[in-house]
């Protein structure tokens, strides 16, 4: 019982997948370094590689090698590197100077490296009588020939934790003490596309992975468990591991409907479906096996998107829900998302963050600002966001729409429109998922969290803003644009967006019986926007029913095709709701 509903929370924040039969091909605890030196003894390895994520904890993992292979030679594959100050040079371009934005690298792992140094780690491997160990990020780059693989992954989120504690720099770089928001710029445009383009060439042949999100407990699994995993994640029903995070303008309604802690001031917004970003677990037995769910994405992309996803989108996730709460907060920040061909030119990114709000819930007087005034002036609005930089003053209702919102309504928001959700308002943000290309034109003169300026980007948004939407076209276009599809016994399904710029499709069904579903060739995403728990059942019983609760996302791979989803438990014989977004194909 609470301030915002009337039962206890049944949200579920450790969401698994279940991998039946593989209880012993995963081990926790002495069990990892021993199980790691028997196979390497067992097969008379004569090199073994564990290639690392960026992140990995270097010292805890050279722990558990010492105890795993005590008789081999250690080498390091970061010994290779460039130094610090050449790769600053080197990838400069892609950084940039920028405090938020940069290019997507189109570099590959053996740019790390120089060639002089790598000749030299791969003679003395050549050289070495006994067992050799090489690890680290690359590793498998300069030992190519090896007897055994282990892949050490990590988490996204955990590698922000270590990032934000100055216990984790960028590949290379001696930067460890840096602000954590630089370091984090590096790593999505630079790092992390490269290490999941060396991951994708590797994923096949893993012999083991190493889980390193926890440095004092890691956790081993066989690659075939892993796999496994992935396998049977990619053709039934699953979510991710959300995750939660604070902010200056956050609020307090994550915190009871979703049970979280009460050591943070407040709950900003959730990662609820994100799979660059978020974690997958496997369940053997009663580990939990954290890996990020990027993986399930390189490993079965056709099986999760479907053809045409795949095709329009290559390896990638298309579809991002996740959650804003202004519920006793504040405004968001006023921003504006770039433009197809503008994000295509400036950033190396090829598609942009088309999105929408659906309202979870939402105060008496809560409202978005979505749009420009009748008559409003570019320049007069552009001039009054830089002097708003100094004077801490902007009259943002001068210039942007603000329209009252409700419960259940759908807001449409095209790259190009200023938006932002006022306080009052508990969003499920449905959107494309290009993450962090945002344009902040003004954020009402406060501070981040670390008591800095949120940096402003009026000179991008300028670019972008499209000055002809307007109220007339925003009420037209954006607001609440509902409209009845079908219908059948004890169900309606409503469609409810995108606007016709943006490619992600939605459709609303209010149900108190079985709706049949069908993903179309295309991966789905929903969530239970109203009623506690449904459940998610297969009609030729091609996976186990699948329970979710109010409030969670959950993902239907392409590969289900026909499902179903009715009232269960509390809800049986209760409206429930479900939001549903997938990929338009055109005809």
């Amino acid at each position: 019982m609470g301030h915002y509903t009337n039962h206890k929370s049944n949200y579920d924040k450790h969401p698994f997948v279940a991998v039946v039969g593989r209880e012993q091909e995963c081990w926790t605890g002495a069990e990892v370094a021993s199980t790691l030196g028997a196979r390497a003894e067992s097969m008379g390895a004569k090199t073994v590689v564990i290639e690392c994520y960026q992140g990995v904890d270097m010292a805890a993992l050279e722990r558990l090698l010492a105890e795993a292979f005590p008789a081999a030679i250690l080498l390091c594959s970061h010994r290779a590197m460039f130094s610090s100050e050449v790769l600053e040079a080197l990838f400069f371009d892609e950084v940039t100077d920028d405090e938020i934005f940069g290019y997507l690298t189109k570099r590959n792992m053996e740019s790390f490296f120089a060639p002089d140094r790598v000749a030299t780690l791969r003679s003395q491997i050549a050289s070495c009588e006994g067992l050799v160990v090489v690890y680290g990020v690359g590793a498998a780059y300069i030992a190519p020939q090896y007897d055994l693989l282990v892949y050490a992954d990590m988490a996204r989120w955990e590698i922000q934790r270590r990032f934000r504690n100055n216990t984790l720099g960028n590949i290379g770089v001696d930067n460890a003490n840096e602000r954590a928001s630089l370091k984090y710029k590096r790593a999505f445009f630079v790092d992390w596309r490269i290490c999941d383009r060396f991951k994708r060439t590797l994923l096949d042949d893993w012999d083991f992975v190493l889980d390193m999100n926890c440095t004092e407990e890691p956790k081993l699994a066989t690659g075939d468990a892993v796999r496994e995993g992935l396998r049977i994640a990619a053709h039934r029903p699953f979510r991710v591991v959300p995750f939660f995070d604070p902010g200056p303008w956050g609020g307090q309604w994550m915190r009871e409907v979703c049970d979280l802690g009460e050591d943070k001031p407040n709950y900003a917004w959730c990662f609820d479906c994100v799979p660059e970003e978020n974690s997958l677990l496997l369940g053997f037995g009663d580990v939990k096996f954290e890996i990020p769910s990027i993986d399930l994405v390189f490993a079965h992309p056709k099986e999760l998107l479907g053809e045409a996803v795949y095709g329009r989108f290559g390896a990638e996730f298309p579809i991002r829900f996740d959650f804003l709460d202004t519920m006793e907060g504040g405004n968001l920040s006023l921003q504006v998302h770039p433009l197809t061909d503008y994000i295509q030119q400036q950033f190396g990114m090829h598609y942009t963050q088309d999105e929408s709000y659906y309202l979870l819930d939402a105060t008496p007087d809560a409202g978005v600002y979505l749009g420009l005034r009748e008559g409003v002036q570019p320049q007069d609005m552009l001039s009054a966001l830089e002097v708003a930089q100094s004077s801490g003053e902007f009259d943002a209702e001068r210039f942007v729409g603000r329209y009252p919102v409700r419960k259940h309504d759908h807001v449409l928001i095209p790259a190009g429109t200023i938006h932002c959700s006022g306080k009052g308002g508990m969003v499920l943000e449905i959107s494309a998922t290009p993450f962090i290309f945002t344009f902040k034109l003004w954020d009402w003169g406060r501070l981040g969290l670390d008591g800095r300026p949120r940096p402003i980007n009026i000179q991008h948004g300028s670019k972008v803003i499209q000055w002809d939407r307007s109220e007339e076209w925003v009420k037209r276009e954006l607001l609440n644009r509902v409209e009845r599809v079908a219908e059948g016994e004890g169900w309606i399904e409503e469609r409810t967006g995108l606007h016709e710029r943006e490619f992600i499709e939605t459709r609303r069904h209010w149900f108190t019986g079985k709706v049949s579903h069908h993903t179309g060739g295309g991966v789905n995403v929903l969530n239970l926007v109203e009623g506690r728990e449904a459940v998610v059942e297969s009609p030729t019983g091609s996976f186990e029913p699948f329970v979710i609760h109010y409030a969670e996302t959950f993902i239907i791979p392409a590969e289900v095709g026909e499902y179903t989803i009715r009232p269960y438990g509390p809800s049986e014989g209760q409206q429930c709701a479900t939001i549903k977004a997938y990929v338009r194909h055109n005809p």
